[in-house]
C-alpha cells in the first residue's frame, strides 16, 4: 500500500509539471518552459521524499516561470504544484499595512493617529504611538514572540490567539525606545494593526483583505488564516530535517497581521503587478507602500510600508521575507526592470532569498553588475599587526540592550563569536580600527585602550550601539549562590526560579526545562533561549531582582519574591 501511495505521488508530481500550461496567468497565457539553470537551483528539493518549494517569476506582468519542487505532504505523497498554498509568515505584513493604507484613503483613519484612539487597552506610555510607526517598526513596542517566549509560552506548541497577544500588551509598562527614534522589528505592532483594521472597518483582517485586495487582483488561493485548525485544500505541511529524514514543524497561531497569510507564488506575483498598475488603491496607494520611513531626526531607513528597499548586484529591489516554523518565503520585485520573483518553501533549511538571487542571475543576467567574487580586483585589506589585533580581543557588553560580543584573534585575523565562543564569523578589516562582519550587514569600530576599550557597532538600519570591554566572570560556588531564588514579573505574569545544579546556575519555569545561565561578567548571565539577564542589587548589596533583554524585547523587569 505504501508503494502504491508513493507511485501515485510520483505520477501526480510529473502531471503537475506537465499541466502548467493550464495555470492562471498574469494575464497572458503561460506555457511552462523548462529551464535547466533554475531546475538546478531547486534540484535538492525536486524529490518525492523531500519537502520543497514552489517558485514563480514574472516579467512585464507575464509569468515567465512557475513550478513546484518536492512534496507538500510526505504522509500522503502529495506533490507541490504552482497552486499549492503555503504559510508565508512575515510576507503577510505588507497586506496588513496595505489594509491600513486603504482605510486611510477611505478617510476612516489617519496613519498619524495614536493607536490608543482605536485600541484604548494599549497602555499610555507617556508619548503617542502612531499607526505609521507601527507599520515602519519604529514604535518601540516590544516584540510579541520575544515576550511570549519570556513568559514561558512554547512557540508552535501552545496555541496563540489575538486575545493572548492583546492581554500581554495590556500588561506592558515600558517600550524598547522612544517612538520614532529608531528602527527595531516588532511583530506586536502588526498584530495590533490587524485589530485596528477590524475595529475601524467592522471586518476581520481576513474579510477586509479578501474583499479589497485578493478578489480584485484575482488572488484566488490567498487568505489570512485566523484559525490554525482550518482545512485548506492542498496546503503545504511544514517540515524540518531530522537526521536522514524529516519531522513536522508547523505553526499553532490563531493570530493575524504579523503572520498567517496563506498564498502561492503566482498569487504573490499578481500582488506584485499591482505596484505597477495600481489596480487596487491607485498610484497614491502604491507610492505610499514603497515610501521609506523617516525617523524623528529626519533620517530615512530602508523599511517602507511592510516592504524593504534593497539592492541586488546593482539593481534596486523591494522585498520582504518570511520565516515561521518549517516555512520560508520571499517576494521580491525589481521596479526598474518590471520583474518579480516569489518563492515559498515548506522546509526550514530553505533560503528563499538566495533562491531568488539565482532567479535574478538567470533572467536579469544582462543587467546585473558582476558579483563580488567575479571582480578581477579583490578588495585589499589593510595590513594589521598581530599585537594590535590581540589588543582588540575580549568580551564586550552593552547594558542598554544586553548585547554581548566576544572578539578573538586567530591566525592573524579577528573573529566575532557568540558569548560562549562558538559560531565564529570572520571580520574583514576596512581600516586600522574599523571592520565589517563577513557576509553580514554589521560594522564594528574599535576605540580606546586597556579597560577603556569599546566597540561601536551598527547592524543594517538599527541604531548604533556602544559595547564596553568587560572582565570575564568565573563565579565561585558562594558567588553563584547569591543568585538563587524565586523571581516574578508583573508585565509577563510569570515566575523564574534560579537554581544551582552540578555547580552551575540554571533558570527554570513551569513550562520549560531548566536552562543553563552562562556567566558573562559580574551580575550578568546569558542564555540563547531567553537572552541576557542583568541582576540588580539593593543598597545592602543583596540581589533584589533582574532585567532580561531578548533581542526585540528589552529590559523586562523581575523582582525577587519571598
Amino acid at each position: 500500500m505504501q508503494n502504491l501511495r508513493r507511485l501515485a505521488g510520483v505520477v501526480a508530481l510529473l502531471l503537475s509539471h506537465a499541466a502548467l500550461s493550464d495555470v492562471h496567468t498574469l494575464p497572458a497565457t503561460y506555457k511552462f518552459k523548462p529551464n535547466a539553470e533554475i531546475d538546478a537551483v531547486f534540484a535538492k528539493f525536486d524529490s518525492t521524499t523531500s519537502p520543497g518549494c514552489s517558485a514563480a517569476a514574472a516579467q512585464d506582468g507575464k509569468l515567465v516561470y512557475s513550478r513546484g519542487y518536492g512534496m507538500a505532504n510526505l504522509d500522503h505523497g502529495v506533490p507541490i504544484t504552482p497552486q499549492t498554498p503555503f504559510h508565508v509568515a512575515s510576507v503577510s505584513k505588507q497586506f496588513t499595512a496595505a489594509a491600513v493604507v486603504l482605510l486611510a484613503q477611505d478617510g476612516k483613519l489617519s496613519l498619524d493617529d495614536d493607536v490608543r484612539k482605536y485600541l484604548p487597552e494599549v497602555p499610555d506610555f507617556g508619548t503617542p504611538i502612531t499607526l505609521a510607526q507601527m507599520i515602519h517598526h519604529t514604535s518601540g513596542l516590544r516584540d510579541q514572540w520575544d515576550l511570549l517566549n519570556l513568559a514561558g509560552w512554547r512557540y508552535s506548541e501552545d496555541r496563540i490567539s489575538d486575545a493572548d497577544v492583546l492581554r500581554l500588551m495590556v500588561r506592558q509598562r515600558k517600550l524598547n525606545f522612544t517612538p520614532g527614534s529608531q528602527y527595531l522589528y516588532s511583530n506586536m505592532g502588526y498584530t495590533l494593526l490587524a485589530l485596528v483594521v477590524q475595529r475601524v472597518s467592522g471586518q476581520t483582517l481576513r474579510e477586509f483583505t479578501t474583499e479589497r485586495i485578493f478578489k480584485p487582483l484575482e488572488m484566488t488561493n490567498t487568505h489570512f488564516r485566523n484559525d490554525h485548525a482550518e482545512i485548506v485544500p492542498g496546503f503545504a505541511n511544514g517540515y524540518e530535517r531530522a537526521d536522514d529524514s524529516f519531522r513536522t514543524d508547523v505553526t499553532n497561531f490563531d493570530t493575524t497581521g504579523a503572520t498567517s497569510l496563506v498564498t502561492t507564488p503566482e498569487d504573490l506575483l499578481r500582488w506584485d503587478e499591482n505596484f505597477y498598475t495600481g489596480k487596487v488603491g491607485g498610484k497614491a496607494f502604491t507610492d505610499k507602500m514603497v515610501q521609506r520611513a523617516t525617523l524623528n531626526d529626519g533620517s530615512s531607513i530602508a523599511y517602507a510600508t511592510g516592504v524593504t528597499h534593497g539592492t541586488y548586484r546593482g539593481l534596486p529591489t523591494i522585498s520582504h521575507g518570511g520565516s515561521d516554523a518549517g516555512y520560508r518565503s520571499t517576494v521580491r520585485h525589481f521596479p526598474n526592470q518590471h520583474f518579480g520573483i516569489a518563492v515559498t518553501c515548506n522546509i526550514a533549511e530553505a533560503r528563499p532569498d538566495e533562491l531568488a538571487d539565482r532567479f535574478a542571475d538567470v533572467f536579469l543576467a544582462a543587467q546585473l553588475q558582476p558579483k563580488d567574487s567575479d571582480t578581477k580586483k579583490p578588495v585589499k585589506e589593510p595590513k594589521l599587526n598581530v599585537k594590535s589585533l590581540r589588543a582588540m580581543a575580549g568580551l564586550y557588553f552593552s547594558r542598554s540592550d544586553g548585547q554581548v560580543i566576544r572578539i578573538v584573534e586567530k591566525d592573524g585575523k579577528l573573529q566575532r563569536t557568540s558569548q560562549e565562543g562558538t559560531n565564529p564569523r570572520p571580520l574583514v578589516a576596512l581600516d586600522q580600527n574599523r571592520f565589517r562582519v563577513e557576509n553580514y550587514p554589521q560594522e564594528l569600530l574599535f576605540s580606546g585602550e586597556g579597560a577603556q576599550r569599546v566597540i561601536t557597532t551598527k547592524f543594517a538600519d538599527q541604531k548604533a550601539v556602544t559595547l564596553q570591554w568587560m572582565p570575564e566572570f568565573a563565579p565561585t560556588a558562594a558567588e553563584l549562590n547569591e543568585y538563587v531564588g524565586l523571581f516574578g514579573s508583573e508585565e509577563l505574569d510569570s515566575r523564574y526560579r534560579m537554581q544551582i545544579t552540578d555547580g552551575k546556575l540554571y533558570v527554570a519555569t513551569l513550562r520549560r526545562v531548566p536552562l543553563e545561565m552562562k556567566p558573562v561578567t559580574k551580575d550578568v548571565f546569558a542564555t540563547w533561549e531567553i537572552g541576557t539577564v542583568i541582576f540588580k542589587r539593593d543598597a545592602g548589596g543583596r540581589i533584589a531582582g533582574f532585567s532580561v533583554t531578548s533581542g526585540r524585547a528589552m529590559d523586562n523587569e523581575f523582582v525577587k519574591l519571598p
